[in-house]
């Protein structure tokens, strides 16, 4: 059996792998799914991207965690990249699901298509705690459609 640790991505939590978790456990296996620092309701959401990696790892080291299959969806995926470089002896395998894998010193939003880039930069700084809310259907035709509903 595996031990997963799924890592959600932008404008969820962890609460968003339950049919997976649950699915994941019904077979047998270990399956987590910590929500990253700054996600989540009610939270503080001033974080960068190392706090967010630090929480993970904080997660995985705080419960023991090893011989991990740890699963990136999206955002997610720029996670796992940085939990893998710093824990690699605690990582069994990497899963990236519709996850962002971006080039060494890029960000994020060096990845996307500027536009959308363009866009995070308004609505942050349109935002009274420079935080980015996707216009619903913005997030739902180019950042969740990678699934079947």
């Amino acid at each position: 059996m595996a031990n997963f640790v799924l890592i959600h991505g932008s404008w969820h939590d962890g609460s968003a792998w339950q049919p997976t978790l649950d699915h994941l456990r019904k077979k047998g296996h270990t399956a987590v799914a910590p929500t990253i620092a700054g996600h989540g309701k009610g939270v503080n959401k001033r974080v960068n991207h190392a706090d967010c990696v630090r929480s993970i790892l904080e997660y995985i080291a705080g419960n023991s965690l090893k011989d991990i299959v740890l699963v990136g969806h999206s955002f997610g995926g720029t996670i796992i990249s940085k939990v893998v470089e710093a824990i690699p002896e605690r990582i069994r395998r990497l899963v990236f699901v519709n996850g962002f894998v971006v080039r060494d010193g890029n960000s994020l939003t060096d990845e996307i298509p500027p536009v959308f880039g363009a866009l995070f930069a308004e609505l942050a700084r349109n935002s009274e705690d420079q935080t980015v809310m996707l216009p619903f259907q913005i997030w739902r035709e180019t950042f969740i459609n990678d699934a079947d509903m």
